[in-house]
């Protein structure tokens, strides 16, 4: 393999800068394509390691790791880049400029040192806002309505590094992580290709980051979607839309999972025990008694089926509605 990209090297002269990607999630496959359409050459993909997903276990391959394939393009997994062999692996890249979009994993000095134009990071918030590793499902459950891309020079800092460049992306009511990333990574996208050339070029200066206004996402697990509906109904409304489509929020339901993956926030508590199911006026007609509101519910998926709208749900489960959403 790295034949191949030495080879790539060789014939690099023509080249603006020998780039290096890496990144691992949907997000970052409308990055790494942006630049494939926008003439740029990149010697080899970095990515996470595969993982074994769903009930079979089976081998999944990360959306980046998919794309590089499809063009051919070397793909590099590291483990860790504690090793002094990977570090060095890295280098004999020769990579003039490293470029990462949610790669899902720290860089240490020795790698943000290695290439002449440093190593930029497309990150899918306006930073210092939203630093670190959930920035789109900490927008949503901040109820920020304005948001951004930042494209950023790397330092040993998470996401502390100057700015080189940013854009503003409104936030929909409705959106979720799920369609807010895919706005973003448009942007993205668009952004970095605006900015190469001015970097490359040497007439952009990075701007420091204002730490007074630092605020720091956290790193989400499948735990932390259960809901627990003492809750507002407008957290858990923005939560479920964080939360989606992974982990996707869930309660319990005659001791079966039921997720939620649409919901909607109406009007004041009625008396009522809180996770109780009851019938509303107001669309769609099913909702959930909160700490505070009623929370609507849209669409639904019990463990084992497929997903479904709330008013198709009931229609053959006549004793959900009256019944308490809990962990028995």
């Amino acid at each position: 393999m790295f034949d191949i990209i030495k080879k790539k090297i060789k014939n690099s002269c023509a080249m603006q800068a020998r780039i290096v990607f890496m990144g691992t999630p949907q997000f970052a496959v409308t990055i790494l394509e942006s630049l494939l359409q926008g003439a740029y050459e990149v010697l080899a993909v970095y990515t996470q390691v595969d993982k074994p997903a769903g009930r079979g276990h089976q081998v999944v391959y990360s959306p980046v790791k998919k794309l590089a394939l499809a063009r051919k393009i070397p793909v590099i997994q590291p483990e860790t880049f504690k090793s002094g062999e990977v570090v060095e692996e890295l280098a004999s890249l020769q990579p003039e400029l490293i470029i990462v979009a949610a790669f899902g994993a720290i860089l240490p000095p020795e790698v943000l040192s290695l290439p002449k134009f440093g190593c930029l990071n497309v990150h899918p918030s306006l930073l210092p806002r939203h630093r670190g590793p959930s920035p789109v499902a900490d927008t949503i459950i901040c109820g920020d309505k304005i948001t951004g891309v930042t494209v950023m020079l790397m330092d040993a800092g998470l996401d502390t590094g100057p700015i080189l460049a940013q854009e503003k992306v409104e936030v929909d009511l409705m959106d979720t992580t799920g369609s807010l990333s895919a706005k973003l990574a448009d942007v993205g996208a668009k952004l970095l290709l605006k900015t190469l050339p001015k970097w490359l070029g040497g007439i952009l200066k990075p701007q420091a980051q204002d730490e007074s206004r630092a605020t720091y996402s956290t790193l989400i697990s499948g735990e932390d979607a259960e809901i627990d509906w003492r809750l507002p109904a407008l957290d858990l409304w923005r939560k479920i839309r964080a939360y989606n489509p992974w982990p996707s929020c869930y309660t319990w339901w005659q001791g079966k999972r039921l997720k939620i993956h649409e919901a909607i926030p109406l009007g004041d508590t009625l008396e009522g025990e809180v996770g109780k199911v009851i019938t509303v006026e107001e669309p769609p007609g099913v909702g959930v008694v909160t700490g505070h509101g009623i929370l609507g519910l849209g669409q639904v998926q019990l463990e084992s089926k497929r997903k479904m709208a709330i008013g198709d749900f009931t229609r053959g489960r006549r004793d959900f509605i009256g019944s308490i959403l809990k962990r028995e």
